[in-house]
């Protein structure tokens, strides 16, 4: 057995509209049950999916308050106001303030971009740069991607005779702020038919709104903060997203072209992932260590040196974040270990002074990664008195709902069920995790804090082929609630295992089922090698990618995770090094078992005593409860039957076979009844022999060895044949005809031969069955004895 390192959920299948759309849409099988799986069970809705570059964006003014922002903006253009667009500082905020200043600017508006630092203002509007705003002359200010919970700030703008306009996507809290107007596609009363837009999503519209047509030239910038922000990859976020990545391998943007030069990344393999892992952490590195300014300097860049430079400082700026992050979790990961152990922390909320409140949000994720708990993490401003921190969630917990519990100790906070932000008093700190604690006892239970693997389709190797994987980029491009598919593959045999990589950290798999085979490769798995035994049938998840290598192109499994249902047997017959079970010991979740004191003692005084079982008698086994444990069978028992008893309570999860034995009686000559005859004779003629003086000779005379005459003498012994007094044996005047077998000790040499010929001489295959057959009679007695 080998367990999964999650919890696999597999959806079910509605074979018929899978077919359906298999007939209709001429696709494979595999491409069908992925989009049932997410949801889509029309033929119409299908082909939306499928060709969304060839539909249409929603008209902009289903906005709520769309019309009331275009007419103010376009008064103060015509009235040559100055505008302020206030940003925020993650990538879907710099994109937005890039989106928004490229329009407005391309309409002669007198406008420039504001984004408040992280580290000395925090997130969102305040006050005092509104102040500032006014005393610069800004009459109107437009918010992207931030705004929806400045009530305050919004209170503070009226004061001043700013007008506001608010562009956002976060939760909107109970009260909205007074704003001249709010584009929110999730605000009250709003009938826009697209829900799930980010905040450059919003900006694009209002882009769309001011312009009377769709700015196609934005898309790549709109696709950036799209894709960054984790928001849900279906309708118009999914038409964004693909137009825009199309746009992006041909990009003019001298800024983009820098950044994507100093990531390394080639345009034609430009996809989701260049996003998600290139462009869009590097643009979240500048506002989480310094001002943001330089990104949308980036972005709106149109001088080639200025913009290599641009692109070269913030890749530095990268590198010094993920350094950062480490030398942070490493922290985090003391502070959990030493003060909030898990088993007593639904909830993990971690502060500690002078943090960089910047990448919080980062190390809160690893921790969720590492404990699978909803985790908090919070920078300390020791003269402020505040703490600062984003939080990150798991399935089951929704942190917006939970925070919004617990307002009047959150001045400043907002997000998703996801994820948030926020700032507090730091002598709230306490209480705002014991009362999330509290909440989380009452809603999560203890499988909740397992991991969950959605697996979208479980299939035969036989489906997977170069072809059904090529078709699966229709579905792309992915991301949330559009996810890369995850793939089952079940009770497949294993053609080949092995350790790769410079320090043998990965493992590669060869997958076998009925005539069909499948690489597999585990980056991080290596160590799965050592629990995989011969001949064992395995099930495994992960996500198909085409191998191309000498022009050969075929399909391969990036293994996420694997799982053996049935018990396994290690076979360390032959061995009496028991280092690598000792290693294997550490993980506490071994037993040895032995049945010698002498073994028993050794390993008492290797340090394994606590899980170590000396086994005598049929009570000491049934006492053991090896049943879903590793068990270490060290030595050979002295029965076959006492074996049996150890299986009573039920069967364990893997077994190592070690079998150590000092005498090795299946190779050892077993005298035939011919031989006892004649020594028997011998004796009669001579009506004495001295064993220990003669013994010897008479062996070396037969050809045998003085363990067989030895061995003979006790036989005849236990049988009454013969007395044996000081090394001299004589045989018995009266004697009755018996059986050798009556002999306990020929009765035990025939065991120990039979014992050692099932336990030690077996091959492999023989060995499994054998304990497999064990396990079974086990059971059936345990059932007879309840």
């Amino acid at each position: 057995m080998l367990k999964a390192k999650t919890r696999w959920l597999e959806q079910e299948k509605d074979e018929e509209i899978i077919q359906l759309f298999v007939e209709e849409l001429e696709i494979t099988p595999l491409v069908a049950s992925l989009l049932v799986n997410r949801g889509i069970k029309t033929i119409e809705k299908a082909r939306a999916f499928l060709l969304i570059e060839k539909q249409d964006f929603h008209d902009p003014f289903l906005l709520k308050d769309m019309d009331k922002a275009v007419h103010r903006i376009n008064e103060a253009i015509d009235q040559e106001e100055k505008i302020l667009i206030y940003g925020d500082y993650d990538a879907d905020g710099v994109s937005s303030t890039t989106v928004l200043l490229t329009t407005l600017r391309g309409m002669g508006a007198n406008v420039d971009f504001y984004i408040p630092n992280r580290f000395t203002e925090g997130y969102g509007p305040n006050e005092a740069a509104f102040r500032q705003a006014h005393s610069s002359g800004y009459g109107l200010i437009i918010t992207v991607d931030t705004g929806i919970a400045a009530v305050h700030e919004a209170e503070v703008a009226k004061e001043l005779g700013i007008d506001l306009i608010i562009t956002d996507h976060h939760e909107p809290g109970p009260v909205l702020p007074d704003a001249l107007a709010i584009v929110h596609p999730k605000q009250p009363g709003c009938s826009y038919p697209f829900k799930e837009l980010a905040g450059v999503g919003v900006a694009f519209k209002l882009s769309s709104a001011l312009l009377g047509e769709v700015p196609t030239d934005l898309l790549e910038v709109a696709a950036i903060g799209t894709i960054a922000d984790l928001v849900a990859l279906h309708g118009e976020n999914r038409l964004i997203a693909k137009k825009g990545i199309q746009q992006l391998k041909s990009t003019n943007r001298v800024g983009l072209q820098a950044l994507l030069k100093v990531a390394n990344v080639q345009k034609n393999d430009i996809n989701e992932d260049t996003i998600g892992f290139s462009i869009g952490p590097r643009i979240n590195a500048v506002g989480r260590l310094q001002s943001a300014d330089p990104a949308v300097d980036l972005l709106l860049s149109e001088d080639i040196e200025e913009a290599t430079e641009l692109a070269e400082e913030i890749d530095l700026l990268n590198k010094e974040r993920k350094k950062l992050v480490n030398q942070m979790t490493e922290e985090a990961i003391l502070e959990v270990e030493t003060h909030y152990p898990i088993e007593n922390n639904p909830v993990l909320i971690i502060a500690k002074e002078n943090w960089n409140p910047g990448v919080v949000g980062i190390v809160a994720s690893r921790l969720v990664d590492r404990y699978y708990r909803p985790t908090i993490v919070l920078s300390i401003d020791p003269e402020k008195g505040t703490a600062k921190g984003s939080a990150r969630s798991i399935e089951g917990f929704d942190l917006f709902e939970n925070l919004s519990t617990c307002r009047e100790i959150l001045p400043h906070f907002g997000g998703h069920p996801m994820a948030a932000g926020m700032t507090l008093d730091v002598n709230h700190v306490d209480q705002l995790r014991q009362r999330l604690i509290d909440l989380a006892n009452r809603q999560l239970t203890e499988n909740d804090f397992t991991p969950i693997t959605k697996v979208d389709v479980s299939c035969s190797l036989e489906e997977i082929t170069v072809q059904s994987i090529e078709e699966m980029q229709l579905l792309a491009p992915f991301g949330m609630n559009n996810p890369k598919p995850i793939v089952q593959v079940v009770d497949v045999t294993l053609a080949n295992v092995r350790k790769i990589g410079a320090d043998q950290t990965h493992l590669k798999l060869v997958f076998s089922q009925n005539e069909h085979q499948l690489d597999s490769v585990g980056f991080g798995l290596g160590h799965i090698h050592d629990e995989l035994s011969p001949y064992v049938t395995i099930s495994a998840i992960g996500e198909l990618t085409i191998n191309e290598w000498n022009n050969h192109r075929k399909p391969q499994i990036m293994l996420q995770d694997v799982k053996v249902e049935d018990w396994q047997l290690f076979d360390l017959r032959g061995s009496s090094n028991i280092d690598r079970l000792l290693k294997m010991h550490l993980n506490k979740e071994l037993l040895f078992i032995t049945f010698k004191k002498s073994t028993y003692t050794l390993l008492k005084e290797k340090g394994v005593a606590e899980t170590c079982h000396f086994v005598q008698s049929k009570d000491d086994a049934i006492n053991v409860d090896v049943k879903d444990r590793h068990i270490a069978m060290i030595d050979l028992p002295p029965s076959l039957e006492l074996m049996d008893s150890l299986f009573q309570k039920g069967k364990p999860a893997r077994v190592y076979s070690v079998f150590m034995q000092e005498a090795d009686h299946f190779f050892a000559t077993i005298p035939t009844r011919e031989h006892f005859k004649w020594f028997y004779g011998f004796l009669l003629k001579k009506g004495s022999f001295h064993l220990k003086e003669q013994g010897e000779l008479l062996a070396k005379h037969k050809g045998w060895s003085k363990e067989t005459i030895e061995f003979m003498s006790q036989v005849f012994f236990e049988l009454e044949f013969v007395t044996i007094e000081n090394g001299v044996i004589s045989t018995n005047s009266t004697t009755q005809k018996r059986d050798l077998a009556e002999s306990k000790t020929y009765a035990d040499k025939l065991m120990q031969i039979e014992l050692e010929k099932t336990l030690l001489y077996t091959s492999y295959m023989q060995l499994k069955e054998w304990f497999e057959s064990r396990f079974q009679a086990s059971s059936k007695e345990a059932i007879v004895n309840v």
